[in-house]
């Protein structure tokens, strides 16, 4: 790492030195492909979302023509409207990454701001991935300082942590260096926001958060790069950001500081495998296997639910709208309504979140049986296990256990398995097989790419 000489040395200063001296060659092989598998899961997800409603609305709220590309969409934009809509496509339907341990999406934040970076200032493909990786690593290890606090006082860490690793991404993929690094997260922490009050009825307030996130750390950097004057104590002054959006924890800032360039959080980034909120995934596990045994809905008089406590306010309560989510969007952060998808249909994939489906009978009857109770010894947030306790009408009872969520360190998607997940989505989003096939392969030799000019092509 980068000296500093420096008495007072901030935690925004060491961890920006560390970003600063970075360079492809320090990189080690496991997580430049975790980022390569983030970007193709990233511009997959961008395809699955290109006809939505939401996504023309951000396209007509676009402030005017640029040169960057929105993946999927015939129109271009400048380079801020261009993260914001990659940003939103590539979360909005709630089948992104995640991050084991302390739960945030990391892609969907860093992937759009760089990519408009690097297509705006013709940065080379190697400049653009070392982005990616810095800005994910950053998202990873900004989480897990106060990890979980942040949901507690009511923020959406996404657009909260998102800003700052957005900032990183970008200021490394343009060459900043240790000041103006420090600076950008100073400006990016100013620009964070995001509320949870979407989980009041399912709004689609959450698919902004990885969005504005994108653009602002985008803008946040940029600014930074001009040498503006900003605080280098932004994680550890008097009012510092850990302080303002996670007032409850005691920030633990060696996850900043320690064990940079040998441990890279990032290698603990999850690809999910249903397309619904992280923690119902093993739940959904448990229930696919009790339908596989041939056990009738009818046959079931309750399912009882052990969980952490951490998971109720988002995935659990109200129960009565949990039982019956007003939207299929809603419906992917009902534990009840994804574990009867599970049951009935095998599968909780974008074809299964539609508003039609929430109001098929057979579901909701099956998910008002569904209830939960918290287990203080429940390992959440550092593991995501699910546990069902299913009563037939019969008196037996069944117990079924999912130690850990599929794709993540305990039993990760493949390579195969990422492709597969990527041509499923390009073809929900009405791409054809050749044209996916040649955005998989951009993607996959991004290091040798010498700018980003190719990625217009796939803009349409």
């Amino acid at each position: 790492m980068a000296r500093i000489e420096m008495r007072d040395v901030t935690v925004a200063e060491r961890f920006s030195a560390f970003l600063a001296d970075l360079t492809i060659r320090k990189v080690p092989a496991e997580a430049l492909n975790i980022a390569t598998r983030d970007l193709i899961d990233a511009v997959g997800l961008c395809l699955a979302a290109r006809s939505t409603d939401y996504m023309r609305q951000i396209l007509e709220s676009a402030d005017g023509d640029g040169p960057c590309t929105a993946i999927g969409q015939v129109k271009t934009l400048t380079a801020q409207d261009a993260a914001l809509a990659n940003g939103v496509a590539i979360h909005g339907e709630d089948f992104d990454d995640t991050l084991e341990g302390a739960p945030i999406r990391v892609g969907a934040m860093v992937i759009p701001a760089v990519l408009a970076a690097a297509e705006r200032y013709h940065l080379s493909g190697t400049g653009a991935l070392l982005g990616i990786t810095a800005g994910l690593e950053a998202v990873c290890r900004l989480n897990y300082v106060a990890a979980g606090s942040m949901h507690r006082a009511g923020f959406h860490p996404v657009g909260v942590i998102g800003t700052l690793g957005a900032a990183a991404g970008v200021g490394v993929a343009l060459g900043l260096d240790r000041k103006q690094l420090t600076a950008a997260f100073g400006i990016a922490a100013s620009m964070s926001s995001g509320i949870l009050e979407y989980l009041t009825d399912g709004t689609w307030t959450k698919r902004l958060h990885p969005g504005w996130a994108a653009q602002s750390g985008l803008k946040a950097a940029l600014i930074a790069k001009t040498g503006f004057y900003a605080p280098r104590t932004v994680f550890d002054g008097r009012h510092n950001f850990f302080k303002t959006f996670a007032p409850t924890a005691t920030p633990d800032y060696g996850h900043l500081t320690d064990g940079l360039g040998d441990d890279w959080y990032m290698t603990r980034i999850v690809f999910k495998p249903y397309a619904c909120g992280t923690m119902i995934h093993p739940y959904i596990d448990c229930a696919r296997r009790l339908g596989w045994t041939g056990v009738r809905a009818d046959d079931i008089e309750r399912i009882l639910c052990d969980t952490g406590e951490g998971l109720v306010h988002r995935l659990w309560e109200p129960l009565a709208s949990k039982h019956e989510p007003p939207s299929g969007y809603a419906a992917k952060f009902s534990m009840p309504f994804c574990m009867a998808l599970g049951f009935y249909e095998d599968d909780a994939g974008l074809a299964q979140f539609t508003d039609c489906k929430v109001r098929e009978p057979h579901l909701l009857d099956l998910a008002k049986k569904i209830s939960y109770r918290i287990d203080p010894d429940n390992e959440y947030p550092q593991n995501y296990t699910g546990h069902l306790s299913v009563t037939l009408t019969s008196g037996k009872v069944l117990r079924y256990d999912q130690p850990h969520m599929r794709g993540g360190q305990h039993e990760p998607l493949s390579d195969d398995d990422i492709a597969r997940k990527f041509f499923s989505n390009a073809a929900y989003g009405g791409w054809d097989d050749i044209r996916a096939r040649q955005l998989l392969s951009f993607c996959q030799g991004l290091r040798h790419a010498s700018d980003l000019g190719g990625l217009a092509k796939f803009g349409h």
